[in-house]
């Protein structure tokens, strides 16, 4: 910047006229957004990880939604920034979403953020973007980190296909059929879990997909980032074994083989199902994983259990 002293006798230069009417901002305000929602990814641990473009919406914002204003609140302070943070989260989205419609309306611009990562990935966010657009409301993307890209960036399965399945239900009936819907896809699957259900999901994913490669990635990008490879099977032993693991997690399996089902495997995918499923989920669950037309494995159940009786629509 020149100095604004003047030498002695110096001829005083004219002043510089602006063609706009809008005066010259200082050099450290941020520029002024046009009005929208703007979803801002955050780091996942390294804060470090933002990006300038995050920097920059997140200083210039009328406000920012956040899920826990204690959170962001640390983020922003880390990066000087003094933003005026308004919760929205799951259990109050219902009332804030309405009153963020209304200041996006009126010409604000609002910053959407999680706790950590990209919002609306295993996050609260999807029917505030989806009120935006029913709205007429602009909607803008400020890209940036996500521990689902990340995780699969780092595991070393193949990455040409994938699908996030977020976490999987609590209760393990209802996870082996979430996990039976999907054996016989041919991606990479990627699951969040919680470090208490770790054990008790890899066995039951061991039991429903095989013993296929998998990858556990824990506190990635922290100081204590872990990741763990080995066969379901093993991985499960092991966190078995062990004090449940701490911090965040991904889990991430590798896609279904190509090789058809032996008819070996079909009785023993049968058997095992037939022992705590009824006739009908057994034969529904084994033909989702092993790829058989149902009434084939149908019959094949009721030559292993005679007693079960048949199904309507089936026989």
């Amino acid at each position: 910047m020149a100095s604004s002293r003047k030498s002695a006798g110096a001829a005083e230069k004219p002043k510089e006229r602006r063609t706009g009417s809008k005066p010259a901002a200082p050099e450290d305000a941020p520029e002024k957004l046009p009005a929208g929602l703007y979803v801002v990814a955050t780091p996942i641990g390294n804060l470090g990880d933002i990006t300038l473009r995050a920097l920059d919406v997140l200083k210039a914002a009328d406000a920012i939604a956040c899920e826990d204003t204690r959170v962001t609140g640390k983020l922003l302070a880390g990066h000087d920034i003094r933003g005026k943070l308004v919760a929205y989260h799951d259990h109050n989205a219902a009332k804030a979403r309405p009153q963020i419609i209304k200041r996006l309306k009126n010409g604000e611009a609002v910053a959407l953020v999680s706790d950590a990562g990209t919002p609306l990935i295993s996050d609260p966010g999807f029917r505030l973007v989806r009120a935006c657009h029913e709205e007429e409301v602009d909607v803008t993307v400020v890209p940036g980190a996500s521990s689902v890209t990340a995780a699969l960036a780092l595991a070393g399965l193949p990455t040409d296909r994938f699908l996030f399945g977020g976490f999987l239900p609590p209760k393990s009936a209802a996870r082996k059929k979430a996990l039976a819907e999907l054996a016989r896809l041919k991606a990479t699957l990627i699951f969040f879990e919680t470090g208490s259900r770790l054990a008790e999901s890899m066995a039951d994913m061991a039991g429903q997909l095989g013993d296929r490669e998998a990858v556990v990635a824990r506190e990635l990008t922290k100081l204590h980032e872990e990741v763990r490879r080995g066969g379901l099977k093993d991985l499960a032993a092991a966190y078995k074994e062990s004090d449940p693991p701490k911090g965040e997690l991904v889990v991430l399996i590798g896609p279904a083989a190509d090789a058809a089902p032996e008819s070996a495997d079909l009785d023993s995918e049968l058997r095992r199902a037939l022992a705590t499923l009824s006739l009908r989920d057994a034969v529904a669950e084994v033909a989702t994983i092993t790829g058989l037309p149902r009434r084939q494995v149908y019959s094949r159940a009721l030559a292993l259990a005679p007693s079960a009786g048949k199904l309507k629509g089936i026989e």
